[in-house]
């Protein structure tokens, strides 16, 4: 390994992105001796890459090394635009494979800093199996555990896109940044290069990126992330999420309290939202966007937060009908938890699934019948509380079957009591009566083993 180098920036005095995240002469080289050949016997290659190496001031288009992105250890793999775009060619491919190693080794995320215009013409389909070995590199380290967290600059295209940036498990956008499959010179006649579906900015729109970050606050977001997802800092594993303690009381509540009370209480705009569960319960948060399918559902939260020394995976409905891309970002959240060892919190309340047609052709009958398969089949411990109306399908999708909770303005039901009332062709005006034979509150739904008690908000009980 070698120290970082001054000489990193361009003949224009402008570092690469990457030096925007990693700490000033933080990076620790490694790598150096991989040298880029000519598989494809290109004409003069030899004299660009000269060219090339004296423009960038670096050996090749990426550069890797263990470096520190605000005070946070991680192995980094920057993109060199100033050498030949940043395409990624034999030895670029050898040196993230290369990273990816080590990260493994030393039990640190790799952050990826990305500005290039993909794989390089120069050396043909040798450069483009790269996306093969980075591939590789990938699952391996996702195997164990190792996160990806990506950045993708301007721009970000190609091979690199598709291979490497787009499969990290949190990705940073900046905003403006050209982010696509299709470079400027590849893409349809008469398509529009200003286009938000080529840009930073439109896959976030869509859910393909967590978060837009300009550059001067790109070290401090990547700093918490490394933080919470670090296998060196997000805490011992967990047998589960660690509630308030229930009040004291039978059941830790009012068993005496009608439906149709508890049903009002569950709607009430004075009660405790996922918001302040979330405030009140974790010291820091990262939150994630997207089902990486194209959707996003903006009534539904998801991400990882820190409480005490540990990292615990959350999913928080927020009083909305959950969409089918909602019900696909919760199941993504389960994987990365799963791959990264921590246990998760679901905050359960919603109306139910959306049921509009453009959500039954999104698909939410099989997004929610993945989430029950998820839940049901997940690797790390589920803790869930119903904070507010739980109702039908949408709800208890997200509900762990073994260590259920309630709020004490929180019930569960088949659906609501007016639903149930329409359903079973009752007059309008029985839906209290109906509620009190749904038995949705906290003395029915303990004497069936259904939840395991009430508990306050965090910083309400204890």
């Amino acid at each position: 390994m070698s120290a970082d180098p001054a000489a990193a920036a361009g003949p224009a005095g402008q570092h690469a992105l990457y030096h925007a995240i990693a700490d000033a002469g933080s990076i620790d080289r490694f790598g150096e001796r991989i040298e880029a050949g000519n598989p494809s016997g290109w004409p003069g290659y030899e004299e660009q890459l000269r060219r090339a190496r004296k423009a960038a001031g670096a050996p090749h288009a990426v550069t890797t090394g263990v470096a520190t992105a605000g005070g946070e250890p991680c192995v980094i793999v920057g993109f060199e635009f100033a050498f030949m775009g940043g395409s990624m060619g034999v030895a670029e491919g050898a040196r993230i494979a290369r990273a990816f190693s080590v990260a493994t080794a030393k039990r640190l995320p790799v952050v990826c800093v990305a500005a290039s215009g993909g794989s390089r013409m120069q050396e043909g389909t040798s450069a483009l199996v790269q996306m093969q070995a980075v591939a590789a590199a990938i699952a391996a380290a996702r195997s164990a555990g190792i996160p990806l967290i990506a950045v993708a600059g301007d721009p970000t295209t190609g091979g690199v896109w598709a291979s490497l940036v787009a499969a990290a498990d949190v990705l940073i956008g900046v905003p403006g940044a050209r982010v696509s499959f299709s470079g400027s010179r590849t893409r349809p006649a008469g398509a529009d290069p200003g286009s938000a579906e080529f840009l930073a900015d439109g896959k976030w729109a869509h859910g393909f990126v967590d978060v837009l970050s300009p550059v001067d606050g790109l070290r401090a977001v990547v700093g918490t992330l490394v933080r919470l997802l670090s296998p060196r800092s997000r805490g011992a594993n967990a047998d589960r999420v660690a509630l308030p303690a229930p009040p004291a009381g039978p059941g830790g509540g009012d068993p005496g309290r009608e439906a149709w009370a508890q049903v009002d209480g569950a709607r009430s705009t004075r009660r405790d939202r996922a918001a302040s569960w979330l405030a009140g319960y974790f010291e820091e948060t990262f939150e994630i966007r997207g089902d990486r399918c194209g959707g996003v559902d903006a009534g539904l939260r998801c991400g990882f937060g820190r409480r005490g020394s540990a990292t615990v995976g959350y999913v928080a409905q927020t009083g909305r009908p959950t969409t089918p891309a909602g019900f696909r970002t919760a199941t993504r959240l389960l994987a990365l938890a799963t791959r990264f060892g921590r246990p998760v919190l679901t905050l359960i309340d919603t109306p139910g699934a959306a049921a509009a047609p453009a959500d039954e052709a999104a698909g939410t009958g099989p997004a929610i019948a993945e989430l029950f398969v998820a839940v049901a089949s997940c690797q790390v411990p589920i803790t869930s509380v119903i904070i507010g109306e739980g109702v039908s399908g949408g709800a208890l999708a997200l509900a762990s079957p073994t260590d259920l909770w309630l709020a004490h303005d929180g019930y569960l039901a088949v659906t609501a009591p007016e639903l149930a009332t329409s359903i079973l062709k009752l007059p309008a005006h029985d839906a209290p009566g109906v509620a009190r034979r749904l038995r949705l509150t906290p003395a029915e739904l303990l004497s069936r083993g259904i939840i395991r008690g009430i508990v306050p908000p965090p910083g309400a009980g204890g």
